[in-house]
């Protein structure tokens, strides 16, 4: 008896699955009839006929044909657009196409952020919703990067248009547009969009100052703070952002040669000479570090120190001539500095000589030479200068005295 029973059992369950696979087998059937009738449909562009065994094939089995959702959108956006139907109908197909959207995110999650932003799209434009919600939608897709730049912009303008004292849209736009010109910046339209957020350079620098407030750790929104606040020439608030940078990432050159030249400009000339070390550290061949350390042991008349410096800028760049221009400066402000006697004439002459060699060296700075040479002939000795001295012509003469004891130099008489 038991054996029976048992053998019913297993009839029974057997009868089941049979019929579990048949249904199966049946539904797949239907979805294949379904999706075939679909494609024909919609590939003759009959939109109309085409919907119904669309929404079928969702129905029966949602991931199995992951195009259905971008022919369906196809047919839904010409409908909406393409037809001449009334506005309550345009409303139904908007809201039809929203629910499109929310399923192909669930069920086609490789192009979910694809299906989100044209979702956002339509909440926009076709449904005008809340544009907090709208706005919302739209974030949620930016995180990929394939999003399109018109997607991006249409959120950009968003928040534009509904940026108030109580959000924080203006910052996000932009953030937005900040990034949109890095990554195209052939196009103007950018430029123009964060042109347009500030009232003027100080507006946008306190823009960009909240910004990083806000996100501190942000090294792009620190850069960007810094960009700007160097480009408004307010060195003093572009030092903040800066010693962050280069405290974050203190092997990148361009945040120690800004520092440096924020420094500079405020004045702070021993830190400028710092960070100028710490470029040289990293970049023992950097000609312009050389150079503006040399501008800066010039300012602090630290000339010896300075010639050493522009002489470095010409040894790590052979050919260039303006660190010599800037060598023949040293010794015009030193003779300025002395007086105007004998030696001091002869300062004069070593200027003019060096301007010489600067102009012969490099063709870009002949003609600012060539004005400095000329406006020191009345500066160096003449003729009645070599006669009572008794100094001829091709004589070589030693610079000396109480102001010239670094230059250890001489020069030849003409």
């Amino acid at each position: 008896m038991k054996t029976l029973k048992l053998f019913y059992a297993i009839a029974l369950i057997t009868m089941l699955l049979l019929s579990a696979v048949s249904v199966k087998a049946q539904d797949s059937m239907k979805v294949l009839t379904e999706y075939s009738l679909f494609f024909e449909y919609h590939k003759n562009k009959d939109y109309q006929s085409a919907m119904p065994h669309g929404w079928e094939v969702i129905n029966l089995n949602p991931s199995r044909f992951k195009n259905v959702y971008s022919k369906m959108e196809d047919a839904l956006w010409y409908l909406h657009d393409s037809t001449n139907i009334s506005d309550e109908e345009k409303k139904q197909i908007a809201d039809t196409t929203k629910y499109l959207y929310n399923l192909a995110i669930q069920h086609v999650p490789v192009n979910a952020a694809y299906y989100q932003v044209r979702k956002a799209f339509i909440m926009e434009n076709w449904l005008v919703e809340n544009p907090d919600s709208v706005i919302a939608a739209y974030e949620k897709a930016m995180s990929d990067t394939s999003i399109s730049s018109f997607y991006r912009d249409r959120l950009g303008l968003l928040y534009i248009k509904n940026a108030t004292d109580n959000n924080d849209y203006k910052i996000k736009a932009l953030e937005l547009y900040s990034n949109l010109s890095e990554k195209e910046p052939n196009n103007p339209a950018w430029n123009q969009r964060l042109e347009g957020l500030a009232e003027n350079i100080d507006q946008l620098v306190g823009i960009l100052a909240k910004a990083w407030e806000m996100d501190k750790d942000n090294i792009a929104k620190a850069w960007k703070y810094a960009s700007a606040a160097i480009k408004a020439a307010d060195f003093k608030q572009a030092i903040i952002p800066l010693e962050f940078l280069v405290q974050k990432d203190p092997k990148v050159l361009n945040y120690w040669n800004q520092l440096a030249l924020a420094y500079h400009k405020t004045e702070q000339l021993d830190k400028a000479l710092d960070a100028y070390r710490k470029v040289i550290e990293i970049d023992p061949k950097n000609r312009e570090a050389y150079m503006n350390s040399g501008i800066i042991y010039r300012e602090k008349g630290q000339l010896a120190q300075a010639r050493t410096n522009f002489q470095k800028a010409v040894d790590a760049s052979p050919g260039w001539g303006y660190p010599v221009f800037l060598e023949a400066t040293l010794y015009e402000q030193a003779a300025r500095n002395c007086g105007f006697e004998w030696m001091d004439k002869l300062v004069y002459l070593l200027a003019q000589d060096t301007y010489r060699r600067a102009k012969n060296m490099d063709q870009s700075i002949a003609a600012q030479a060539q004005e400095r040479i000329n406006a020191l002939s009345g500066s160096v000795p003449t003729k009645e200068d070599y006669f009572f001295r008794q100094v001829k012509s091709g004589q070589s003469v030693s610079i000396s005295g109480n102001c010239y004891g670094w230059i250890g130099k001489s020069v030849t008489i003409p």
